[in-house]
């Protein structure tokens, strides 16, 4: 089964010619960086903010000793932004300083989450591109074939030629309408967790939570822990 498997991709591969094999390797490429962003995601919970949310409303009830085991290994930019503004309201650090770290932190975060999300937008943006580049130099070949041939045209000949330069142009779109739809996904987690940060600290730094009598947690030092 595996070998007539790698035989028919082998004979597909040297069907359409370098531009299929370029936009195969584009494929494995963005395969890998799908894999690799969903799972970071999904494991980390870039989006969803479920975890930031429950630490924002037991740091507000005072309810701290929840609060220890949440910010041992907050993984999302919200919790990470969450834990260093609640440390920051324990140590009665200024509204203005806490805003400008949190800010800055969170911006790390983000492109940290960001990386290979450009390298897939940017596989959906030039497959369609490098398969209609290949249609094109197919089509070229396939008149001059014509040309050559003069009056003895062999028209099934000259269709064959169209039709394997029309399959690098479907190649690449098959390639590229996927992957768009997982770079609007991962944009859209993106986005996600950029609202829940400013939402999240935001209602922290509200004069009622960041004026309330809060003690200083005894190990109030969170460091982000991203999946692999």
């Amino acid at each position: 089964m595996l070998p007539q498997l790698i035989s028919q991709i082998s004979a597909f591969l040297q069907l359409g010619g370098p531009v299929v094999t370029v936009i195969a390797g584009l494929s494995v490429i963005a395969l890998a960086l799908i894999l690799v962003k969903v799972f970071e995601f999904v494991s980390c919970g870039v989006g969803t903010g479920t975890r930031a949310k429950d630490s924002v409303a037991l740091w507000q009830s005072g309810r701290l000793t929840g609060l220890q085991t949440r910010f041992a290994d907050p993984k999302s930019a919200a919790c990470n932004a969450v834990a260093t503004t609640c440390k920051l309201l324990a140590q009665r650090a200024r509204k203005a300083d806490i805003e400008e770290r949190v800010s800055v932190q969170a911006s790390k975060d983000l492109h940290h989450f960001s990386k290979g999300v450009r390298a897939l937008e940017a596989i959906a943006q030039v497959a369609p591109l490098i398969g209609l580049f290949g249609t094109v130099l197919g089509m070229i070949e396939a008149f001059q074939a014509l040309q050559n041939a003069g009056s003895n045209v062999d028209p099934s000949a000259l269709a064959g030629g169209i039709w394997v330069a029309l399959m690098t142009t479907a190649a690449g779109l098959a390639v590229a309408m996927p992957v768009s739809l997982v770079v609007t996904w991962l944009e859209a987690r993106l986005e996600a967790e950029r609202i829940l940060i400013e939402t999240l600290t935001s209602a922290l730094l509200l004069p009622s939570a960041a004026e309330s009598d809060h003690p200083e947690p005894a190990a109030f030092e969170p460091q982000l822990s991203y999946a692999r």
